[in-house]
Protein backbone atom coordinates (compact mmCIF):
# COMPACT_ATOMS: atom_id res chain seq x y z
CA UNK A 1 0.00 0.00 0.00
CA UNK A 2 1.49 3.31 -1.14
CA UNK A 3 1.20 6.65 0.70
CA UNK A 4 -1.82 8.73 -0.33
CA UNK A 5 0.53 11.46 -1.60
CA UNK A 6 1.40 9.17 -4.54
CA UNK A 7 -2.21 9.03 -5.78
CA UNK A 8 -2.52 11.09 -8.98
CA UNK A 9 -5.84 12.95 -8.67
CA UNK A 10 -5.98 14.15 -12.29
CA UNK A 11 -9.20 13.10 -13.98
CA UNK A 12 -10.97 12.06 -10.77
CA UNK A 13 -14.66 13.03 -10.85
CA UNK A 14 -16.22 10.71 -8.25
CA UNK A 15 -15.59 9.78 -4.63
CA UNK A 16 -17.05 6.57 -3.22
CA UNK A 17 -16.67 5.87 0.49
CA UNK A 18 -17.55 3.27 3.07
CA UNK A 19 -19.17 4.76 6.18
CA UNK A 20 -18.21 2.92 9.37
CA UNK A 21 -14.71 3.88 10.48
CA UNK A 22 -14.04 5.40 7.06
CA UNK A 23 -16.32 8.43 7.34
CA UNK A 24 -17.07 7.88 11.02
CA UNK A 25 -14.63 7.82 13.93
CA UNK A 26 -15.45 5.64 16.92
CA UNK A 27 -19.00 5.37 15.60
CA UNK A 28 -19.51 9.13 15.23
CA UNK A 29 -19.70 11.21 12.06
CA UNK A 30 -17.44 14.15 12.83
CA UNK A 31 -18.14 17.66 11.60
CA UNK A 32 -14.84 17.58 9.72
CA UNK A 33 -15.70 14.40 7.81
CA UNK A 34 -19.20 15.64 6.96
CA UNK A 35 -17.73 18.95 5.83
CA UNK A 36 -15.36 17.00 3.58
CA UNK A 37 -18.36 15.39 1.88
CA UNK A 38 -19.98 18.78 1.38
CA UNK A 39 -16.81 20.43 0.07
CA UNK A 40 -16.26 17.63 -2.43
CA UNK A 41 -19.79 17.92 -3.76
CA UNK A 42 -19.62 21.72 -3.93
CA UNK A 43 -16.38 21.38 -5.91
CA UNK A 44 -18.20 19.27 -8.50
CA UNK A 45 -17.28 15.74 -7.46
CA UNK A 46 -19.93 13.03 -7.41
CA UNK A 47 -20.11 11.67 -3.85
CA UNK A 48 -21.61 8.25 -3.09
CA UNK A 49 -21.39 6.31 0.20
CA UNK A 50 -21.12 2.53 -0.29
CA UNK A 51 -21.97 0.85 2.99
CA UNK A 52 -23.18 -2.21 4.84
CA UNK A 53 -25.62 -0.08 6.80
CA UNK A 54 -29.38 -0.71 6.53
CA UNK A 55 -32.12 0.58 4.28
CA UNK A 56 -33.52 2.71 7.10
CA UNK A 57 -30.24 4.58 7.41
CA UNK A 58 -29.80 4.85 3.65
CA UNK A 59 -33.24 6.44 3.27
CA UNK A 60 -32.03 9.24 5.54
CA UNK A 61 -28.59 9.47 3.89
CA UNK A 62 -30.00 9.76 0.36
CA UNK A 63 -32.45 12.47 1.46
CA UNK A 64 -30.35 14.50 3.90
CA UNK A 65 -26.63 14.14 3.18
CA UNK A 66 -24.68 16.03 0.49
CA UNK A 67 -24.47 12.93 -1.72
CA UNK A 68 -25.64 11.87 -5.18
CA UNK A 69 -26.76 8.35 -4.17
CA UNK A 70 -26.01 5.64 -1.61
CA UNK A 71 -25.37 1.90 -1.96
CA UNK A 72 -26.53 -0.01 1.12
CA UNK A 73 -26.60 -3.38 2.82
CA UNK A 74 -23.40 -4.39 1.03
CA UNK A 75 -24.95 -3.98 -2.41
CA UNK A 76 -28.56 -5.06 -1.86
CA UNK A 77 -29.77 -1.76 -3.30
CA UNK A 78 -29.00 1.80 -4.18
CA UNK A 79 -31.13 4.81 -3.27
CA UNK A 80 -31.05 8.34 -4.64
CA UNK A 81 -33.10 11.49 -4.16
CA UNK A 82 -34.33 13.31 -7.22
CA UNK A 83 -37.08 15.87 -7.89
CA UNK A 84 -38.27 15.72 -4.29
CA UNK A 85 -38.68 11.93 -4.26
CA UNK A 86 -36.63 9.06 -2.89
CA UNK A 87 -35.89 6.50 -5.60
CA UNK A 88 -35.09 2.90 -4.55
CA UNK A 89 -33.48 0.22 -6.72
CA UNK A 90 -33.13 -3.28 -5.23
CA UNK A 91 -31.24 -6.28 -6.58
CA UNK A 92 -34.18 -8.55 -5.62
CA UNK A 93 -37.95 -8.01 -5.74
CA UNK A 94 -40.09 -7.59 -2.62
CA UNK A 95 -41.43 -11.17 -2.58
CA UNK A 96 -37.91 -12.58 -2.77
CA UNK A 97 -36.69 -10.24 -0.05
CA UNK A 98 -39.54 -11.22 2.27
CA UNK A 99 -38.88 -14.94 1.77
CA UNK A 100 -35.18 -14.54 2.47
CA UNK A 101 -35.75 -12.38 5.56
CA UNK A 102 -37.79 -15.22 7.05
CA UNK A 103 -35.00 -17.71 6.35
CA UNK A 104 -32.42 -15.44 8.00
CA UNK A 105 -34.12 -15.75 11.41
CA UNK A 106 -33.08 -19.39 11.78
CA UNK A 107 -29.52 -18.61 10.73
CA UNK A 108 -29.34 -15.80 13.29
CA UNK A 109 -30.51 -18.06 16.12
CA UNK A 110 -27.89 -20.68 15.29
CA UNK A 111 -25.06 -18.13 15.18
CA UNK A 112 -26.04 -16.46 18.46
CA UNK A 113 -26.01 -19.87 20.13
CA UNK A 114 -22.66 -20.88 18.60
CA UNK A 115 -20.62 -17.70 19.19
CA UNK A 116 -20.85 -16.40 22.77
CA UNK A 117 -20.76 -12.64 23.11
CA UNK A 118 -22.10 -11.71 19.69
CA UNK A 119 -25.55 -10.22 19.16
CA UNK A 120 -27.94 -9.07 16.50
CA UNK A 121 -26.86 -5.63 15.33
CA UNK A 122 -28.92 -2.83 16.82
CA UNK A 123 -29.82 -1.68 13.30
CA UNK A 124 -31.21 -5.10 12.28
CA UNK A 125 -34.88 -3.94 12.45
CA UNK A 126 -34.15 -1.40 9.69
CA UNK A 127 -32.69 -3.95 7.25
CA UNK A 128 -34.46 -5.15 4.12
CA UNK A 129 -32.19 -7.95 2.94
CA UNK A 130 -29.42 -9.09 5.24
CA UNK A 131 -28.44 -10.35 8.66
CA UNK A 132 -26.01 -8.22 10.68
CA UNK A 133 -24.23 -9.77 13.65
CA UNK A 134 -22.50 -7.36 16.00
CA UNK A 135 -19.06 -8.38 17.23
CA UNK A 136 -17.74 -5.05 18.49
CA UNK A 137 -20.18 -2.14 18.07
CA UNK A 138 -22.64 -2.46 20.97
CA UNK A 139 -21.16 -5.60 22.55
CA UNK A 140 -17.79 -6.02 24.29
CA UNK A 141 -15.24 -6.39 21.50
CA UNK A 142 -14.71 -9.95 20.28
CA UNK A 143 -11.49 -11.01 18.54
CA UNK A 144 -11.36 -10.99 14.76
CA UNK A 145 -11.29 -14.80 14.91
CA UNK A 146 -14.85 -14.69 16.32
CA UNK A 147 -15.98 -12.53 13.40
CA UNK A 148 -14.40 -14.99 10.99
CA UNK A 149 -16.20 -17.84 12.81
CA UNK A 150 -19.52 -16.03 12.35
CA UNK A 151 -18.78 -15.55 8.64
CA UNK A 152 -17.94 -19.25 8.30
CA UNK A 153 -21.25 -20.24 9.91
CA UNK A 154 -23.12 -17.91 7.55
CA UNK A 155 -21.42 -19.43 4.51
CA UNK A 156 -22.23 -22.94 5.74
CA UNK A 157 -25.90 -21.86 5.74
CA UNK A 158 -25.68 -20.71 2.11
CA UNK A 159 -25.19 -17.01 2.73
CA UNK A 160 -22.68 -14.65 1.22
CA UNK A 161 -20.80 -13.26 4.24
CA UNK A 162 -18.56 -10.23 4.71
CA UNK A 163 -16.74 -8.92 7.77
CA UNK A 164 -16.86 -5.16 8.37
CA UNK A 165 -15.19 -3.11 11.08
CA UNK A 166 -18.20 -3.62 13.39
CA UNK A 167 -20.50 -6.35 12.01
CA UNK A 168 -20.52 -9.56 10.08
CA UNK A 169 -23.14 -9.30 7.34
CA UNK A 170 -24.75 -12.23 5.56
CA UNK A 171 -27.31 -12.44 2.76
CA UNK A 172 -28.78 -14.82 0.23
CA UNK A 173 -27.49 -13.66 -3.17
CA UNK A 174 -24.26 -13.21 -5.10
CA UNK A 175 -24.21 -9.40 -5.27
CA UNK A 176 -21.74 -7.22 -3.36
CA UNK A 177 -20.79 -3.55 -3.05
CA UNK A 178 -19.01 -3.55 -6.41
CA UNK A 179 -21.75 -5.23 -8.45
CA UNK A 180 -24.36 -2.71 -7.32
CA UNK A 181 -22.02 0.24 -7.72
CA UNK A 182 -21.49 -0.82 -11.34
CA UNK A 183 -25.26 -1.07 -11.83
CA UNK A 184 -25.80 2.36 -10.26
CA UNK A 185 -23.31 3.99 -12.63
CA UNK A 186 -24.78 2.27 -15.67
CA UNK A 187 -28.36 3.22 -14.81
CA UNK A 188 -27.94 6.72 -13.34
CA UNK A 189 -24.93 8.04 -15.22
CA UNK A 190 -24.75 5.86 -18.36
CA UNK A 191 -21.18 5.06 -17.31
CA UNK A 192 -19.23 1.83 -17.67
CA UNK A 193 -16.97 1.74 -14.62
CA UNK A 194 -14.57 -0.65 -16.32
CA UNK A 195 -13.84 2.07 -18.88
CA UNK A 196 -14.04 4.95 -16.41
CA UNK A 197 -12.11 3.32 -13.57
CA UNK A 198 -9.51 6.08 -13.27
CA UNK A 199 -12.22 8.71 -12.73
CA UNK A 200 -13.24 7.16 -9.41
CA UNK A 201 -11.64 7.08 -5.95
CA UNK A 202 -12.93 4.57 -3.42
CA UNK A 203 -12.14 4.83 0.31
CA UNK A 204 -12.69 2.00 2.78
CA UNK A 205 -11.29 0.24 5.80
CA UNK A 206 -12.27 -3.45 6.14
CA UNK A 207 -12.71 -6.86 4.45
CA UNK A 208 -16.17 -6.12 3.03
CA UNK A 209 -14.47 -3.39 0.98
CA UNK A 210 -12.11 -5.86 -0.70
CA UNK A 211 -14.09 -6.11 -3.99
CA UNK A 212 -13.86 -2.32 -4.30
CA UNK A 213 -10.17 -2.26 -3.35
CA UNK A 214 -9.43 -4.88 -5.98
CA UNK A 215 -11.37 -3.20 -8.79
CA UNK A 216 -10.55 0.49 -8.50
CA UNK A 217 -7.12 1.72 -9.52
CA UNK A 218 -7.58 4.64 -7.12
CA UNK A 219 -8.55 2.59 -4.06
CA UNK A 220 -7.65 4.13 -0.70
CA UNK A 221 -7.60 2.65 2.77
CA UNK A 222 -7.86 4.94 5.76
CA UNK A 223 -5.01 4.10 8.14
CA UNK A 224 -7.06 1.74 10.34
CA UNK A 225 -7.33 -0.63 7.36
CA UNK A 226 -4.02 -2.03 8.60
CA UNK A 227 -5.96 -3.78 11.39
CA UNK A 228 -7.42 -6.08 8.72
CA UNK A 229 -4.41 -6.24 6.42
CA UNK A 230 -3.96 -10.02 6.78
CA UNK A 231 -7.70 -10.64 6.23
CA UNK A 232 -8.02 -8.61 3.02
CA UNK A 233 -8.43 -10.60 -0.19
CA UNK A 234 -7.51 -7.42 -2.05
CA UNK A 235 -5.71 -4.46 -0.47
CA UNK A 236 -6.13 -0.76 -1.29
CA UNK A 237 -3.51 0.76 -3.58
CA UNK A 238 -3.00 3.74 -1.27
CA UNK A 239 -3.34 4.43 2.44
CA UNK A 240 -3.85 7.66 4.40
CA UNK A 241 -1.72 8.76 7.32
CA UNK A 242 -4.76 9.43 9.52
CA UNK A 243 -7.36 6.91 10.60
CA UNK A 244 -11.13 6.80 10.11
CA UNK A 245 -12.91 10.12 9.44
CA UNK A 246 -9.68 12.10 9.67
CA UNK A 247 -8.25 9.82 6.98
CA UNK A 248 -11.21 10.53 4.73
CA UNK A 249 -10.77 14.26 5.30
CA UNK A 250 -7.11 13.84 4.34
CA UNK A 251 -8.18 12.19 1.08
CA UNK A 252 -10.72 14.93 0.37
CA UNK A 253 -8.11 17.62 0.93
CA UNK A 254 -5.72 15.86 -1.45
CA UNK A 255 -8.38 15.90 -4.18
CA UNK A 256 -9.60 19.43 -3.49
CA UNK A 257 -6.14 21.00 -3.44
CA UNK A 258 -5.28 19.34 -6.74
CA UNK A 259 -8.51 20.53 -8.32
CA UNK A 260 -8.01 24.12 -7.12
CA UNK A 261 -4.53 24.16 -8.67
CA UNK A 262 -5.99 23.12 -12.03
CA UNK A 263 -8.71 25.78 -11.93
Amino acid sequence: MKPLAELDPRGVTTVLADIDETLTTGGKLTAKAYEALERLREAGFRVIPVTGRPAGWCDHIARMWPVDAVVGENGAFYFYYRDGRLQRRFQQDEATRADKRARLHAVAAAILAAVPGCALASDQPYRETDLAIDYCEDVPTLPLAAAERIAKLMRASGLTAKVSSIHVNGWFGDYDKLATTKRLFAELFATDLQKSNREVVFAGDSPNDAPMFGFFENSVGVANVRKFENALVAKPRYVTQAAAGAGFSELAEHLLVAKSRRS
